[in-house]
């Protein structure tokens, strides 16, 4: 039978060296704040019972990591597949050097983020995909480390920073129902593992914006016409050929991000359809590339860089004025570009692709 040896914890060193855990603590973070003898008193204890201080709460009380870090619930190779996530970081990273902080990057270790969490050493985290109510979350506040969300729901939790998604939505599919466009295809945002719902929470917000708009006219959008899709360029082409080669033929397509719709784009040159003589596509984020796509994307323009500007800027002011957690909401708006043009109905065959 194996058996599985307990860390020991604070409480073990202070009750084996009859002193206090704030000893124990000083001991660690403040020695000068202790007399010599007790503090290599502690720190022998301490060395025998095999008890090392926890990296993330040892950095806190020393202040000293002159770090912050973005965490997210994906393995890093798939966030930066999005180029969303690297114009965020962007502003991210140019407001933390401005205020004399590194950046670094948490993601899963070996699948597992409480486990990256446990052995990280920041001074700070913004946490992009997670909701409050996340264990996470929680392990990250008990650590009484700082923690701003990004894109999550308001809570007493922690600050957090968002943009207002339905009336983005909605402005991006009453544009497709003001050119007549009544049959579409979705491409939602597939939520990651182990986000604890947020990703699902924006895409249900979005829906929200999309299905008003429709709502508006009389017309609807089936579960049937919504296809999750992760979101990358290669997903949003595989999603909208998914769909096509199911046999759906919309008119236009509501990606949620814009990596989906170019993805989607690039796939319609496979089947020969002409953007947006056969079929509107709009995105959502304005990410730099969306005005170099041939034609160019129309989309929803979302303040990404200073998204990360303001969640560097919550994270390093930890209190306001009453007390309680800032929640600022970024406006967004719509920009029409080339890839939308009112509806048209084509009775021909299009080609077939093997995939």
């Amino acid at each position: 039978m194996t058996t599985t040896l307990r860390r020991h914890t604070i409480a073990d060193v202070a009750k084996a060296a009859g002193v206090s855990k704030t000893a124990v603590s000083f001991a660690f973070n403040a020695p000068d704040r202790l007399g010599t003898e007790t503090v290599n008193h502690i720190i022998d204890v301490a060395t025998t019972l095999g008890y090392r201080p926890h990296p993330v709460a040892s950095s806190l009380a020393r202040r000293k990591t002159g770090t912050l870090a973005i965490l997210t619930p994906q393995p890093l190779g798939e966030i930066f597949e999005n180029p969303y996530h690297a114009l965020f970081a962007s502003g991210v990273a140019t407001a933390a050097e401005a205020a004399g902080y590194a950046l670094q990057f948490i993601s899963p270790l070996k699948g597992s983020l409480a486990r990256a969490v446990e052995r990280a050493s920041v001074d700070g985290i913004i946490a992009v995909g997670l909701d409050p109510a996340h264990p996470e979350v929680a392990r990250i506040r008990r650590y009484g480390m700082r923690i701003v969300l990004v894109d999550a729901a308001a809570s007493e939790l922690a600050p957090s920073v968002s943009i207002d998604d339905e009336a983005g939505a909605h402005a991006a599919a009453a544009h497709l129902v003001a050119l007549g466009h009544r049959d579409v295809l979705v491409l939602s945002v597939e939520p990651p593992a182990g986000s604890g719902g947020t990703p699902a929470a924006v895409a249900a917000e979005r829906m929200l914006g999309y299905r008003r708009a429709f709502d508006e006219v009389g017309a609807t959008i089936s579960d049937d016409q919504v296809v999750d899709a992760p979101t990358t360029i290669q997903g949003g082409h595989e999603a909208f050929g998914g769909a096509w080669d199911d046999g759906q033929r919309p008119t236009a397509v509501l990606a949620m991000s814009d990596a989906t719709a170019i993805g989607a784009l690039h796939a319609t040159r496979e089947y020969g359809i002409e953007v947006p003589g056969d079929l509107s596509i709009v995105g959502f984020d304005d990410i730099d590339q969306a005005s170099y796509t041939n034609p160019p994307l129309t989309t929803i323009h979302q303040p990404v860089r200073r998204k990360g500007e303001e969640a560097v800027r919550l994270l390093l002011q930890p209190t306001t004025d009453t007390g309680r957690p800032e929640h600022p909401r970024l406006d967004v708006r719509l920009v029409i570009r080339g890839s939308t043009g009112p509806v048209r109905r084509h009775d021909r065959r299009w080609p077939t692709v093997d995939r």
